[in-house]
Protein backbone atom coordinates (compact mmCIF):
# COMPACT_ATOMS: atom_id res chain seq x y z
CA UNK A 1 0.00 0.00 0.00
CA UNK A 2 1.44 3.36 -1.01
CA UNK A 3 1.59 6.33 1.35
CA UNK A 4 -0.02 9.60 0.32
CA UNK A 5 0.92 12.76 2.20
CA UNK A 6 -1.91 15.27 2.68
CA UNK A 7 -0.39 18.76 2.77
CA UNK A 8 -2.02 19.99 5.96
CA UNK A 9 -1.22 20.46 9.66
CA UNK A 10 -4.93 20.03 10.40
CA UNK A 11 -6.03 16.60 11.68
CA UNK A 12 -9.64 17.41 10.81
CA UNK A 13 -8.73 17.88 7.16
CA UNK A 14 -6.79 14.60 7.20
CA UNK A 15 -9.90 12.86 8.59
CA UNK A 16 -12.01 14.40 5.83
CA UNK A 17 -9.65 13.11 3.13
CA UNK A 18 -9.53 9.66 4.74
CA UNK A 19 -13.30 9.59 4.34
CA UNK A 20 -13.28 11.00 0.78
CA UNK A 21 -10.56 8.57 -0.41
CA UNK A 22 -11.55 5.61 1.77
CA UNK A 23 -12.04 3.25 -1.18
CA UNK A 24 -8.48 3.74 -2.49
CA UNK A 25 -5.64 1.43 -1.40
CA UNK A 26 -3.54 4.26 0.06
CA UNK A 27 -2.36 5.12 3.55
CA UNK A 28 -2.90 8.81 4.29
CA UNK A 29 -0.54 10.76 6.55
CA UNK A 30 -0.28 14.48 7.26
CA UNK A 31 2.64 16.90 7.61
CA UNK A 32 3.15 16.67 11.38
CA UNK A 33 3.31 12.85 11.20
CA UNK A 34 6.28 13.00 8.85
CA UNK A 35 8.05 15.73 10.80
CA UNK A 36 7.38 18.65 8.44
CA UNK A 37 6.50 21.90 10.18
CA UNK A 38 7.26 24.39 7.40
CA UNK A 39 4.46 26.36 5.78
CA UNK A 40 4.67 26.81 2.02
CA UNK A 41 3.51 30.35 1.14
CA UNK A 42 0.59 30.55 -1.30
CA UNK A 43 1.66 33.16 -3.84
CA UNK A 44 -0.34 31.95 -6.86
CA UNK A 45 -3.05 34.00 -8.53
CA UNK A 46 -5.34 30.96 -9.00
CA UNK A 47 -6.45 28.03 -6.84
CA UNK A 48 -4.63 25.67 -9.20
CA UNK A 49 -1.32 27.55 -8.91
CA UNK A 50 -1.53 27.49 -5.11
CA UNK A 51 -2.45 23.79 -4.93
CA UNK A 52 0.37 22.81 -7.33
CA UNK A 53 2.83 25.02 -5.43
CA UNK A 54 2.02 23.30 -2.13
CA UNK A 55 1.91 19.76 -3.54
CA UNK A 56 5.26 20.03 -5.35
CA UNK A 57 7.03 21.76 -2.44
CA UNK A 58 5.90 19.21 0.16
CA UNK A 59 6.55 16.26 -2.19
CA UNK A 60 10.16 17.46 -2.55
CA UNK A 61 10.50 18.02 1.20
CA UNK A 62 9.02 14.65 2.18
CA UNK A 63 10.00 12.36 -0.69
CA UNK A 64 6.34 11.22 -0.74
CA UNK A 65 3.54 11.59 -3.28
CA UNK A 66 1.65 14.60 -1.89
CA UNK A 67 -1.93 15.85 -2.19
CA UNK A 68 -2.64 19.54 -1.63
CA UNK A 69 -5.72 21.63 -2.25
CA UNK A 70 -6.73 25.24 -2.43
CA UNK A 71 -10.28 26.45 -2.33
CA UNK A 72 -12.44 29.47 -1.81
CA UNK A 73 -15.51 31.45 -2.75
CA UNK A 74 -16.04 33.23 -6.08
CA UNK A 75 -18.81 35.85 -6.19
CA UNK A 76 -19.83 36.90 -9.72
CA UNK A 77 -20.99 40.41 -8.74
CA UNK A 78 -17.52 41.03 -7.24
CA UNK A 79 -15.66 39.89 -10.34
CA UNK A 80 -14.80 36.52 -8.78
CA UNK A 81 -13.61 37.93 -5.45
CA UNK A 82 -12.70 36.93 -2.77
CA UNK A 83 -11.29 33.98 -4.76
CA UNK A 84 -7.78 32.95 -3.69
CA UNK A 85 -7.97 35.59 -0.94
CA UNK A 86 -11.06 33.99 0.67
CA UNK A 87 -9.29 33.19 3.95
CA UNK A 88 -7.54 36.58 4.14
CA UNK A 89 -10.40 38.66 2.76
CA UNK A 90 -10.98 40.83 5.84
CA UNK A 91 -7.34 41.07 6.91
CA UNK A 92 -4.79 38.72 8.50
CA UNK A 93 -6.37 38.39 11.96
CA UNK A 94 -10.03 38.42 10.93
CA UNK A 95 -12.40 35.57 11.76
CA UNK A 96 -15.24 33.99 9.78
CA UNK A 97 -17.77 36.55 11.09
CA UNK A 98 -15.57 39.45 9.95
CA UNK A 99 -15.23 37.99 6.45
CA UNK A 100 -18.99 37.40 6.21
CA UNK A 101 -19.74 40.97 7.35
CA UNK A 102 -17.33 42.43 4.79
CA UNK A 103 -18.80 40.33 1.96
CA UNK A 104 -22.40 41.21 2.84
CA UNK A 105 -21.48 44.91 3.05
CA UNK A 106 -19.92 44.74 -0.42
CA UNK A 107 -23.09 43.12 -1.79
CA UNK A 108 -25.52 45.53 -0.13
CA UNK A 109 -28.21 46.54 -2.61
CA UNK A 110 -27.27 43.80 -5.12
CA UNK A 111 -30.49 41.93 -6.08
CA UNK A 112 -30.74 38.17 -5.45
CA UNK A 113 -30.46 37.22 -9.14
CA UNK A 114 -27.06 38.95 -9.32
CA UNK A 115 -25.69 37.33 -6.14
CA UNK A 116 -24.62 34.08 -7.85
CA UNK A 117 -21.46 32.46 -6.51
CA UNK A 118 -19.57 29.20 -6.27
CA UNK A 119 -17.24 27.38 -3.96
CA UNK A 120 -14.28 26.06 -5.99
CA UNK A 121 -11.67 23.53 -4.88
CA UNK A 122 -8.62 22.44 -6.85
CA UNK A 123 -6.70 19.35 -5.74
CA UNK A 124 -3.14 18.79 -6.95
CA UNK A 125 -1.13 15.60 -6.48
CA UNK A 126 2.63 15.74 -7.04
CA UNK A 127 5.44 13.20 -6.97
CA UNK A 128 8.89 14.01 -5.55
CA UNK A 129 10.15 13.93 -9.16
CA UNK A 130 7.82 16.78 -10.11
CA UNK A 131 4.98 14.96 -11.94
CA UNK A 132 1.65 16.67 -11.21
CA UNK A 133 -2.05 15.96 -11.77
CA UNK A 134 -4.94 18.25 -10.85
CA UNK A 135 -8.74 18.12 -10.63
CA UNK A 136 -11.37 20.56 -9.51
CA UNK A 137 -14.85 20.60 -8.06
CA UNK A 138 -17.42 23.38 -7.73
CA UNK A 139 -20.74 23.95 -5.99
CA UNK A 140 -23.02 26.67 -7.37
CA UNK A 141 -25.12 28.83 -5.10
CA UNK A 142 -26.30 32.34 -4.21
CA UNK A 143 -25.07 34.68 -1.47
CA UNK A 144 -27.87 35.07 1.11
CA UNK A 145 -28.60 38.46 2.68
CA UNK A 146 -27.90 37.21 6.23
CA UNK A 147 -26.13 34.22 7.83
CA UNK A 148 -28.20 31.09 8.58
CA UNK A 149 -27.24 27.76 10.14
CA UNK A 150 -24.62 26.56 12.59
CA UNK A 151 -22.81 23.76 10.76
CA UNK A 152 -19.72 24.17 8.64
CA UNK A 153 -17.35 27.11 8.72
CA UNK A 154 -16.09 29.99 6.60
CA UNK A 155 -18.73 31.36 4.25
CA UNK A 156 -21.11 28.38 4.68
CA UNK A 157 -23.78 30.40 6.61
CA UNK A 158 -24.34 32.82 3.68
CA UNK A 159 -23.92 30.31 0.83
CA UNK A 160 -27.50 29.50 -0.16
CA UNK A 161 -28.25 26.36 -2.20
CA UNK A 162 -31.44 27.07 -4.23
CA UNK A 163 -32.02 23.39 -5.08
CA UNK A 164 -32.01 22.49 -1.37
CA UNK A 165 -33.69 25.61 0.00
CA UNK A 166 -31.06 26.17 2.70
CA UNK A 167 -27.56 27.48 3.27
CA UNK A 168 -24.52 25.20 3.35
CA UNK A 169 -24.37 25.78 7.14
CA UNK A 170 -27.92 24.38 7.53
CA UNK A 171 -26.97 21.02 5.98
CA UNK A 172 -25.94 18.16 8.29
CA UNK A 173 -22.13 17.72 8.02
CA UNK A 174 -22.38 14.31 6.31
CA UNK A 175 -24.69 15.78 3.64
CA UNK A 176 -22.38 18.77 3.10
CA UNK A 177 -19.40 16.43 2.74
CA UNK A 178 -21.22 14.51 0.01
CA UNK A 179 -21.88 17.59 -2.15
CA UNK A 180 -19.01 19.90 -1.21
CA UNK A 181 -16.55 21.32 -3.72
CA UNK A 182 -13.78 19.33 -2.01
CA UNK A 183 -15.79 16.09 -2.27
CA UNK A 184 -16.39 16.74 -5.97
CA UNK A 185 -12.71 17.51 -6.59
CA UNK A 186 -11.72 14.33 -4.70
CA UNK A 187 -14.19 12.29 -6.78
CA UNK A 188 -12.73 13.76 -9.97
CA UNK A 189 -9.11 13.04 -9.03
CA UNK A 190 -9.61 9.46 -7.76
CA UNK A 191 -9.32 7.55 -11.07
CA UNK A 192 -6.35 9.68 -12.14
CA UNK A 193 -4.69 9.27 -8.77
CA UNK A 194 -4.90 5.47 -9.07
CA UNK A 195 -3.22 5.61 -12.51
CA UNK A 196 -0.62 8.03 -11.15
CA UNK A 197 0.27 5.70 -8.25
CA UNK A 198 0.23 2.58 -10.47
CA UNK A 199 2.64 4.20 -12.92
CA UNK A 200 5.03 4.97 -10.04
CA UNK A 201 4.86 1.38 -8.80
CA UNK A 202 5.73 0.14 -12.27
CA UNK A 203 8.94 2.19 -12.42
Amino acid sequence: MQTLLVATHNKGKLREYKELLRDLPVRLVYLDEVGIHEDVPETGSTFEENAVQKATAYARLSGLVTLADDSGLEVDALGGRPGVHSARYAGPNAGDDDRIRKLLAELEGVPPEQRTARFRCVIAVASPEGDVITAQGTVEGVIADAPRGHHGFGYDPIFYLPDRGCTMAELPPEEKNRISHRARAAEAIKPRLMKFLSARQGR
